[in-house]
């Protein structure tokens, strides 16, 4: 027999009236997961098109694996270097990860399976909080409103560990995914409904909620009692600790899947050729960023060095090129109409920069610049199309 015939076997259990109808969504998630789904439109409408909403994920879900793998290997070369620079510091560590890298890979950071061995063993926990949690929720809200699970949060599970440092402790990332996708999603319908990034919406909440696990210089390395910071922390007078090359390649603390803009640009490149991610967003928020670092420039400053800041530097620190390709382009919390996603996109690139420049004590700026994007765009939307309308309604008087 089979899976397909199991599944139908099992389908009426699942139905109104069976014995687990409270598990349709499990079963209802599996199925649509191993076949596409057996439902068709029964209205006028019809679109021809062969992506659906499950396609769509599992393609930015591949398009992360660059920043993945760049960012484990990464989290394990600043960590065994730091080792190697400091064998005392190795000596008194301890924990589950020291023991098991002591036993059966070791601390080598010319090594590269070592290094990515021992970043893998901060994000692999990481994610599978992430994904329990946001598949708990799913679930549970998908029950409650008797619906099926929608994809949207396979995404978001992998996404949120990359936005966090690797040191934070697995019980905040429950926490901060956990009101990411309650409050910042399901309680407002679920995927589709939602005016946020849930992802952002989550890392805004530790990020307020518990700031000393989010910011400072001891929590972008996964080492006990050294402290690292960003090149945006630390920037003075034009140092920013890395090269630019350095800075793109990722070879710098930082989150787990911000820190290569190369890595990032090889999955933003899968995405924009399957026409997931707008290019006019990403193209609005680089000319945004750009324009704002130039006017800063032209102002400049003796007493904050970020005035001075070249753009071509910010596009690489931080996690602005993350953002700009990931979180900037979530089509649900994004401007839907084609002019309103560059007027989105300029308004995100010029609002990291004001709040990287202006603010020195929160020297990131993304997360809120997309946030605040993210309320702006049904607001942009409206005056878009009213002035469609507007125009349309002259041409038909002359």
């Amino acid at each position: 027999m089979g899976l397909r015939r199991i599944l139908d076997k099992m389908e009426p259990l699942f139905k109104d009236g069976g014995k687990l109808r409270g598990f349709f969504p499990l079963y209802d998630a599996l199925d649509t997961l191993l076949y596409r789904p057996d439902f068709v439109t029964r209205t006028t409408a019809h679109v021809r098109d062969g992506i659906d909403l499950k396609r769509i994920m599992i393609i930015v879900f591949f398009a992360a694996f660059p920043a993945v793998f760049m960012g484990m290997w990464n989290v394990g070369f600043q960590a065994n270097s730091a080792f190697l620079a400091n064998p005392e510091l190795l000596a008194a560590a301890k924990g589950w990860r020291i023991d098991i890298l002591t036993r059966y890979i070791g601390f080598d950071p010319a090594n590269l399976w070592a290094n990515i061995a021992h970043g893998a063993l901060y994000f692999l926990p990481s994610y599978i909080v992430a994904f329990v949690v946001g598949t708990f929720w799913e679930v549970l809200f998908a029950g409650l409103r008797k619906d099926e699970v929608s994809e949207g949060y396979f995404v978001t599970t992998i996404l949120f560990p990359l936005i966090l440092p690797p040191t934070l402790p697995l019980w905040q990332t429950a926490l901060g995914l956990s009101f990411g996708l309650v409050i910042g999603k399901e309680v407002f319908g679920g995927t589709g409904y939602n005016f946020l990034n849930p992802a952002l919406t989550g890392r805004a909440f530790l990020f307020f909620a518990y700031p000393a696990q989010l910011t400072g210089d001891t929590v972008w390395l996964a080492v006990d009692g050294v402290t690292s910071a960003t090149p945006l922390a630390q920037n003075g007078g034009g140092e920013f600790g890395v090269t630019w090359l350095q800075a793109f390649l990722g070879l710098m603390p930082g989150a787990f899947g911000e820190t290569s803009t190369l890595a990032i640009l090889i999955g933003g490149a899968l995405m924009i050729f399957t026409g997931i991610a707008s290019l006019r967003i990403i193209t609005g928020v680089l000319l945004g960023g750009a324009a704002m670092s130039l006017v800063f420039n032209l102002i400049g400053s003796t007493s904050n060095a970020l005035f001075n800041m070249p753009w071509y530097w910010h596009f690489v620190l931080g996690g602005f090129a993350f953002g700009t390709i990931f979180m900037a382009t979530d089509p649900v919390s994004a401007a839907m109409t084609n002019t309103g996603k560059w007027i989105f996109g300029i308004l995100i690139g010029v609002m990291v920069i004001l709040i990287r420049v202006v603010n020195p004590a929160f020297p990131e700026g993304m997360m809120l610049a997309i946030l605040f994007g993210n309320l702006c765009a049904p607001l942009i939307d409206h005056f878009v199309v009213s002035a469609n309308i507007k125009r349309r309604m002259a041409r038909h008087v002359q």
